[in-house]
């Protein structure tokens, strides 16, 4: 994650989207792929030196491609939504 870019509430934005990530992780309902793609958004999101508003985008991108796979548990698609509702407050400035 960039820090030096971040503002706090970008900062805590993004260790907010972690943790559910994390969640998913660790959630024994959740099939194999939609946990790669959770890690995939980890990855994304520790490793890269993007601005934060393409971060977020493309995390964004990433956790919107699954909750359009039929296989995800419910609960797992609401915290989808949630992750994508954080990301959505992050721009550039």
């Amino acid at each position: 994650m960039p820090k030096e870019k971040l503002t706090k509430e970008q900062e805590e934005a993004f260790e907010n989207v972690l943790t559910l990530l994390r969640g998913m992780l660790q959630d024994r309902t959740v099939p194999r792929n939609i946990k790669r793609l959770a890690q995939k958004g980890i990855n994304i999101i520790n490793e890269s030196n993007d601005s934060p508003g393409i971060l977020a985008s493309n995390v964004m991108y990433l956790v919107g491609d699954l909750s359009q796979d039929p296989n995800i548990p419910f609960a797992s698609r609401t915290v989808i939504y949630r992750i994508i509702s954080i990301l959505e407050t992050i721009r550039d400035e």
